[in-house]
């Protein structure tokens, strides 16, 4: 696929926005390399843990081809890294990596376990209130890694699709289906039985098919 093109690493800290302090991890900070562990790179860290955080969710990947598009559509220079992301690269939009996707990230190896469920600090970091809106209307989240193999992250380490195990859902079809399609019983009952789904995104689909029994 190619080289990453950053890597980044930060603890929570509290944060200004419109007058309010808040604790975020969102700032993160670019490192020359970083051991990654099952639950995360070691110097990185969440406040959110309803949306970050967990094996499941160890890695947060933010395609930077987003950044020119809400560059222009909000009239606003937004540059990568704001939203919160430790790594990013070309050609690895939400349409293009799938559920289950195992990537080799320089010496670990990682798979694609879910699409990043967005909150309001996308908006209030970048200063742009509808930005969250936006996000979840294209479904451009981002997404999330778990750690199948550990190991040392250089800054442009090269990140290798090694093997896909469907072709079904990709982060773009799963967002879609979370956000946009939550009556579509056959596809949440399909996309709950994708291989290397996310716990936390069964459960949520699980609440959904709940909800029409």
């Amino acid at each position: 696929m190619g080289k990453i093109l950053y890597l980044n690493v930060g603890k929570p800290e509290l944060k200004k926005w419109k007058g309010e302090m808040e604790q975020s991890a969102i700032g993160k900070k670019g490192v020359k390399q970083a051991f990654l562990t099952k639950n995360s790179f070691e110097g990185d860290g969440v406040a959110a843990t309803e949306y970050h955080g967990g094996p499941d969710r160890a890695v947060c990947f933010y395609p930077v081809e987003h950044y020119q598009q809400w560059s222009a559509e909000f009239k606003k220079n937004i540059d990568a890294p704001t939203f919160g992301e430790n790594i990013s690269a070309h050609g690895m939009k939400e349409a293009d990596v799938y559920i289950g996707d195992i990537y080799r990230l320089g010496e670990v190896i990682i798979q694609v376990s879910q699409g990043r469920i967005p909150c309001s600090k996308i908006s209030k970091n970048n200063g742009i209130d509808l930005l969250l809106k936006r996000v979840v209307q294209t479904g451009y989240t981002g997404y999330f890694f778990r750690v199948l193999e550990e190991g040392v992250v250089e800054e442009d380490a090269e990140i290798v699709l090694l093997e896909r195990k469907q072709d079904d859902f990709s982060i773009l079809m799963a967002n879609e289906i979370l956000f946009h399609r939550r009556k579509d019983i056959k596809a949440i009952e399909s996309l709950i039985g994708t291989e290397g789904l996310a716990v936390a995104w069964k459960e949520e689909l699980n609440k959904l098919l709940m909800q029409k029994n």
